[in-house]
């Protein structure tokens, strides 16, 4: 509705004010050279009366210099204009959250669309005062764009039980939105760039700055989601501006997916993790390979109890119940649960060769090896995928 009422009162301020300047220029001939203004100053005193024309001085200043002239002239019969287009402005901007981007691109369009056609060229009067008007439209579109960033910053996190789209990407989502249909048939989009991207900074930051004392399940898995919510979000749109911030959450996403992926595969596997982990603080400490398994804590006899808790059927049981954990947590919406069982299996794989190459360089000859094999773990997480 504001669209509708301001493209109006601007088709029809354009002609009135353009045929209101001809005529002050033709009636009062602003056009003239200075001799003949100061000539037509001198007979307009002589027949207007002294008292209509108190300020004669500043009258002919305005002779000499016609534009002012005129100008001054149009400022006196349209002292209303401006600030009536300026409330205008504010009513728009209570209306609706968005209303200011909705009157600067009608402003915009108007003023850098128009005047480049002669044809319906307005005149250098409307032209300033639709300057004017165009700077606060662009003021009051930052400060609501300041506003909706300040709000999504300190925005936080609702206490839930598994994970979800945060209230704040939405907000986001709608936001880009709404303006770029607003935008769709606009021309200029220098305001609106800079205004998504500092919309896109600060959801980025809210996201960021999760703490995990405002969430019922793991901060990893929120912000993975949301990551991977928004980027896909702006592969949609397309938005050239934003690629900078879409490889950005890209790369968000990928890190608390490993993130989430290492603290989730530390439980089926936890013994045998804290057995290698110390193996791995003891040679880091400087003890030699071959020496590790005089260690008291780390001999043959503590590695074959810690393998003997985890046999196959044992690995597999661990490994549904995780699946299931996973499946639990993870949002339906955002479909990661292939790519995260697929980033759990390369890391258990990763893990189940480290654990390896270590029984092979510091128990050498002792004949100790996993209860399960490769073969077997792949046939564990395929047969897993398959049956869900």
């Amino acid at each position: 509705v504001s669209k509708q009422v301001l493209e109006q009162v601007l088709r029809e301020l354009q002609p009135l004010c353009t045929s209101e300047q001809q005529f002050l220029q033709e009636f009062f001939q602003l056009g003239c050279d200075s001799v003949e203004l100061q000539a037509l100053e001198v007979s307009v005193s002589a027949v207007v009366p002294s008292q209509l024309i108190p300020d004669l001085s500043h009258g002919l200043v305005w002779f000499l210099r016609p534009e002012e002239a005129t100008a001054q002239l149009l400022s006196e019969i349209f002292s209303c204009l401006e600030p009536e287009l300026r409330a205008f402005l504010g009513i728009c901007s209570k209306v609706h959250p968005l209303g200011c981007l909705q009157v600067l691109v009608t402003l915009s369009d108007f003023v850098f669309g128009t005047w480049g056609s002669s044809s319906a060229a307005p005149s250098s009067f409307l032209r300033t005062l639709l300057g004017n008007v165009l700077l606060l439209a662009k003021s009051n579109f930052n400060k609501c764009i300041g506003t909706l960033c300040k709000e999504m910053e300190e925005a936080k996190a609702p206490s839930r039980r598994r994970g979800g789209i945060l209230p704040c990407v939405s907000h986001f989502q709608e936001l880009v939105a709404v303006s770029e249909e607003v935008f769709r048939t606009s021309r200029r989009r220098g305001e609106l760039d800079k205004a998504q991207l500092r919309l896109a900074s600060s959801v980025l930051s809210s996201i960021s700055g999760l703490s995990s004392a405002n969430l019922g399940v793991n901060t990893d898995l929120v912000m993975m989601e949301n990551f991977h919510h928004i980027h896909n979000f702006l592969c949609q749109k397309n938005i050239p501006c934003l690629e900078g911030k879409k490889r950005e959450a890209k790369q968000r996403s990928r890190e608390h997916m490993e993130k989430f992926v290492t603290t989730f595969l530390g439980q089926p596997l936890e013994g045998l993790n804290h057995f290698f982990e110390g193996v791995k603080a003891r040679l880091a400490q400087g003890v030699k390979e071959e020496e590790v398994s005089f260690q008291l804590a780390y001999s043959k006899q503590e590695l074959r109890k810690v393998i003997e808790k985890y046999p196959g059927k044992e690995v597999k049981r661990a490994l549904e119940a995780l699946y299931r954990k996973i499946h639990k947590h993870l949002s339906p919406e955002e479909n990661l649960l292939p790519e995260v069982w697929q980033a759990m299996e390369q890391e258990f794989i990763r893990q189940y060769r480290e654990f390896e190459e270590l029984i092979q360089r510091c128990y050498v000859g002792s004949g100790i090896a996993l209860e399960f094999t490769m073969e077997d773990l792949l046939s564990y997480f395929s047969s897993i995928t398959v049956s869900n």
